[in-house]
């Protein structure tokens, strides 16, 4: 079972945002940018999702 949620929400300029939160309430990652339409966020959450998994982790 998931501790993680991802919350789809319209800001205060109209533009819809994504954010994963864990149980305990704190935000993981969000979206970063608003997108124009709750499909386009719902997209943003898939590709995340997809490609989460390959993503490498670069010290900088």
């Amino acid at each position: 079972m998931s501790n993680l949620t991802f919350e789809i929400y319209e800001d205060s300029m109209g533009k819809w945002r994504w954010r994963l939160r864990h149980d305990n309430g704190n935000i993981v990652a969000d979206s970063g940018e608003g997108y124009s339409t709750k499909q386009k966020a719902k997209t943003g959450i898939k590709v995340v999702k997809s490609g989460a998994m390959d993503a490498r982790i670069k010290e900088v």
